[in-house]
């Protein structure tokens, strides 16, 4: 396995990724006002690294103060100077920031008015404007993950728009276009996948880092294959020549970082597997932090398992 794999560890700036723009929604999830815990949010950052972490992978939607776009900036966003500090403080713990905005029409809340716009012209705009602001506010970062998950898999009642295939594919290729012009390699879930994976690997570009998920139990029929489309997305993934970087999360099963570095090691090539991500989807609040520090060192001890020479 090549060194310097990615030890990455998503945290949620915004929380505005589900729910209802312009109201609490009854779901709990929108927020009409930034509500991260400062203090939560600097103790998670500075537990990481002792955890093995080197990338902080951070979910921006509305919690900056956009110049392009001020409209979006929720009440008590940070401004582009406090977190570009931050940044430069987790690049002092020997991390890498690097910077998510979701265009899936299923988590765009943050785009609030835009979200009702998805594939017109001053979509586009507002997309490419925001890409090509959090890219240099993040220092023109090496990848720009640009979610792209749950668009037909979620509930009606969170989907107001839904892009018919041929459109989707579309925006897709946009959002790309525009991570090319400012020099990072895009970066998306790969869930789409297991609704039509031949489409799916046929369509998609080489270049896009893949990251699938499942947070269940990585079971196996007696041929090695997996008994669950999810689980079987890395596999069709690595036949079809994509890099990965495979993600986990303690949400479901307390083991499934351990489950998804022995599947990382066994059927993905060193050369397409480019490391591992983890996801708590908890918000950073301070009831949270246990459960911060949870997923960090449940992922800490699966990579000393499986990956104890990138411990050293």
């Amino acid at each position: 396995m090549e060194k310097d794999l990615m030890w990455g560890y998503l945290i949620q700036l915004s929380t505005n990724m589900w729910g209802e723009p312009g109201a609490n929604s009854t779901n709990g999830f929108w927020q009409d006002h930034l509500t991260t815990d400062e203090e939560t949010w600097k103790k998670v950052i500075d537990f990481l690294p002792g955890c093995g972490f080197n990338t902080v992978l951070i979910d921006v939607g509305d919690a900056v103060q956009f110049e392009s776009h001020p409209e979006l900036s929720i009440p008590g966003a940070w401004s582009k100077e406090k977190l570009k500090g931050e940044l430069d403080r987790i690049r002092s713990l020997g991390m890498t920031p690097l910077p998510k905005l979701n265009f899936s029409a299923g988590h765009d809340a943050w785009l609030k008015i835009y979200s009702r716009m998805v594939s017109t012209p001053q979509y586009y705009q507002v997309c490419e404007d925001l890409i090509r602001e959090v890219a240099e506010l993040f220092d023109h970062p090496a990848y720009f993950h640009l979610g792209m998950d749950e668009e037909w898999d979620q509930g009606a009642e969170n989907m107001k728009i839904v892009r018919p295939r041929r459109i989707w594919w579309h925006d897709m290729n946009f959002y790309f276009g525009i991570c090319d012009k400012v020099g990072a390699r895009p970066w998306v879930w790969a869930d789409p996948c297991w609704n039509d994976p031949e489409d799916y690997c046929k369509n998609m570009s080489k270049d896009a880092l893949q990251s699938n998920w499942y947070y269940g139990t990585l079971r196996r029929n007696p041929d090695g294959s997996f008994k669950r489309i999810e689980s079987e997305t890395y596999r069709i993934l690595e036949k079809a020549g994509f890099d990965q970087v495979p993600t986990s999360s303690a949400l479901a099963r307390w083991y499934n970082a351990a489950e998804t570095m022995e599947m990382g090691k066994r059927d993905i090539a060193p050369e397409r597997l480019k490391g591992y991500l983890t996801c708590p989807w908890y918000f950073v609040y301070k009831k949270d932090y246990e459960a911060h520090i949870n997923e960090a060192e449940l992922f800490k001890r699966a990579k000393e398992k499986h990956s104890p020479e990138e411990c050293k």
